[in-house]
């Protein structure tokens, strides 16, 4: 046998490379560097895989091709010098999946008999029996990994560092970012069926998977916008596919924490072990616990009854402080910072109360933070955790039920509360596991992602991500509460009203699709498919000069940005199409904005790999579309030092005349908040400030309530 390993390595690196080029529609070329062997990575010998392979040959194997490898004569044939499969480079890994039978020529005798398929044994040991037979009896050595094996199962060769398609070391950090989850308090244990692993490592290994890996995978590793990573996945891959894998990422988009230098050899080796048992459960948490967390720091018959000072509170911003856990409120007329409120870490949206009185934070630790803006200066006045992790709260909106309910969602546990708004005191809690909408399968974490409050009835709708189920949750009785379960599409997201306060348009991001909800008579109405990792925010409505009325929304995976026709009475051959596709800076969008009163549609691009476009912004004239974008470099109007300086999320002033801009660097870095003139397209102001850390999103308080966008 004569399979050596460079020509296993070049057919395996070709399957990465084709699989990445047929996605990107180009030729990707593979350089030297790119084929460095993964078992090299993985940790382990060539001598240890050999003694594993042996022990997996004479068990499997030796019965009919004998200990010596010479087979029996006009039964079984050998497997020392066989010029079979040493003509033949993927022969070796084809026949112990698949099996073999009919007549054979080997060495010049033929051989009519049946080998049976080893699928069942893991990528790894049969990396390791082929690597076994590759070194013994004279055949001339080399290595097959289990990542190869893989490749010939029909899934993903592991062999070299990651061609991301479109992905940005940026996107990959948004989409995996560190969950609020420590593991502390989590129900773990050592099971037997695993490889040996001591305590401390098992420590070690939960802190770097709810750190790096449940953004993605879920808490429960039972797959989320990743796969699965449960043990009956994981210890049919094996430790040394675990180890390619997480050293060198994929071409779906797994980063590659090892070469990335994020993680160590040693850390790696530990995590493919660990996958490999089962993943410990955080915590529930539920009434006791948020009872616990609850407190009223001033009562509402203590708050003011007017405003204690004579700012303008619907001009106000609350700003996203996310690294610090702070949210600074900003008056829009002056531009001066009002106040800095501590809150939760990485709040991930703010909500004003339909009076604008109350701002709502929610902290991605899933602390909600109630700020009365009436007070000088504005403070938090009550506050509560409704998890332990989480992204999304709401008002009530609906007439008659203003500032009387609050609702906030939660990825763990996988949940949502009503709670009285005034106090924030929990009423209600409701879990959303359940099943898929299109397997019907029963997930057990689908983490709650956008929620926001119908105009048309006195209901909250509330994606819930992973089922890709829309919840209309009626808040007419919380203690009995009336919830419609509407089917759209799995990995709900983000999205925002079109201009008429009915239709609610929400991304299944990796679905690539808008569905479309109808609040008025509570249906899915629409699920438009638009490309690759629609991201609105909550989106941007105009009135296209062609197609009338749309709502936009840019993309993650491209820069793709796609108008959806929103007028199914004036323009009904438009209603719920994709009508328009503009293409924008580059990929790496997260917000789109415009405004009623504005002719300008401005796209950022903060996640993009080019400094020169994550730095900037595009700005499109809604009347003369085809003539292409404007590019603004807001970073450099801000005229600060070092620093990644993304620019993201475009937020209106009240009056429309002004476009606000984060400049967001590193915490130890100066940011800033640059303010555009929209009429103009030139620098109006910069917000410099040393308590301004890493400010991301803005909700201007006017707009948020009346849902202008």
């Amino acid at each position: 046998m004569k399979l050596k390993r460079a020509v296993l390595l070049s057919i395996s690196l070709a399957i990465s490379v084709t699989a990445c080029a047929q996605e990107e529609g180009t030729v990707a070329a593979a350089e030297p560097a790119l084929a460095v062997h993964a078992a090299e990575a993985a940790g382990r010998t060539l001598e240890e895989r050999m003694e594993k392979g042996a022990d997996i040959f004479a068990a499997h194997c030796a019965a009919c091709h004998q200990a010596d490898g010479q087979g029996l004569a006009g039964a079984f044939p050998p497997l020392a010098d066989s010029d079979y499969i040493g003509g033949v480079p993927d022969v070796v890994v084809t026949t112990v999946l698949n099996g073999l039978s009919g007549k054979i020529t080997v060495n010049g005798n033929d051989y009519n008999a049946v080998m049976p398929s080893l699928s069942y044994l893991s990528d790894s040991d049969l990396a390791d029996v082929a690597t076994f037979v590759l070194n013994s009896w004279g055949n001339g050595g080399g290595e097959v990994n289990s990542g190869q094996v893989a490749a010939a199962r029909g899934g993903e060769a592991v062999t070299a560092p990651a061609d991301h398609p479109v992905t940005s070391e940026g996107e990959m950090a948004y989409q995996g970012a560190p969950s609020a989850i420590s593991g502390e308090g989590a129900t773990m244990y050592i099971d037997s069926e695993g490889p040996n692993m001591t305590q401390a490592e098992f420590d070690i290994a939960t802190k770097v998977y709810f750190q790096r890996c449940a953004g993605c995978h879920g808490v429960l590793r039972k797959g989320a916008t990743g796969k699965p990573l449960t043990p009956d996945v994981t210890r049919e891959k094996g430790s040394d596919y675990l180890k390619a894998l997480i050293t060198y990422g994929s071409a779906a988009g797994m980063p590659n924490w090892g070469t990335s230098g994020d993680l160590t050899a040693e850390q790696i080796d530990i995590m493919a072990r660990y996958l490999q048992h089962e993943p410990p459960a955080p915590p529930e948490f539920g009434m006791p616990e948020m009872n616990e967390s609850w407190q009223v720091m001033v009562a509402p018959e203590d708050r003011p009854t007017r405003p204690q000072h004579e700012r303008n509170i619907e001009n106000f911003f609350a700003v996203t402080l996310r690294d610090a856990g702070q949210v600074a409120i900003i008056d829009g007329d002056t531009k001066e910072i009002v106040t800095i409120v501590p809150t939760g870490y990485a709040v991930h949206i703010s909500r004003p109360s339909a009076s604008g009185r109350y701002m709502y934070t929610i902290g991605r630790d899933a602390r909600l933070d109630m700020i009365d803006l009436w007070m000088d200066p504005p403070e938090v006045v009550a506050e509560i955790k409704i998890g332990l992790e989480a992204r999304s709260v709401e008002t009530s909106k609906y007439k008659g039920y203003e500032d009387k309910y609050a609702i906030a969602g939660a990825y763990w546990p996988p949940q949502y509360v009503i709670m009285d708004a005034d106090t924030l005191a929990p009423m209600k809690i409701v879990s959303t596991r359940g099943m898929t909408v299109d397997t019907q399968e029963y997930h057990p974490e689908p983490r709650v992602a956008a929620i926001v409050a119908s105009h048309e009835h006195p209901e909250f709708i509330v994606n819930v991500k992973e089922t890709g189920q829309i919840l209309l949750v009626n808040y007419e009785d919380p203690e009995a509460l009336s919830v419609t379960t509407i089917g759209a599409a799995r990995f709900l997201h983000d999205g925002g009203w079109d201009s008429t306060k009915r239709y609610f348009l929400t991304a299944a991001n990796q679905s690539n699709k808008i569905a479309v909800i109808d609040s008025r008579e509570r249906k899915l109405v629409s699920l438009t498919d638009v490309t690759k990792i629609p991201h609105p925010g909550r989106g941007a409505n105009l009135v296209d000069p062609e197609f009338g009325p749309v709502w936009v929304t840019s993309a993650l995976g491209n820069a793709n940005v796609t108008f959806v026709g929103t007028d199914p009475e004036g323009h009904p051959n438009n209603a719920w199409k994709a009508v328009r596709t503009l293409e924008g800076m580059g990929g790496g969008s997260l917000f789109v904005k415009s405004h009623p009163k504005s002719s300008n549609l401005w796209v950022d691009a903060p996640l993009n790999p080019d400094e020169s476009i994550s730095q900037s912004v595009a700005v499109f004239d809604v009347n003369n579309l085809e003539a292409g974008f404007e590019v603004l470099p807001i970073a450099e109007w801000a005229d600060l030092g070092e620093g990644p300086k993304r620019v993201v999320q475009p937020e209106y002033n009240k009056d429309g005349t002004e476009v606000w801009f984060s400049v967001w660097s590193g915490k130890e870095q100066e940011s800033a908040i640059v303010v555009v003139d929209d009429k103009t397209r030139t620098l109006k102001h910069v917000i410099k400030s040393a308590g301004l850390i890493t400010p991301t999103g803005k909700f201007n308080v006017y707009n948020t309530v009346h849902d202008i966008y």
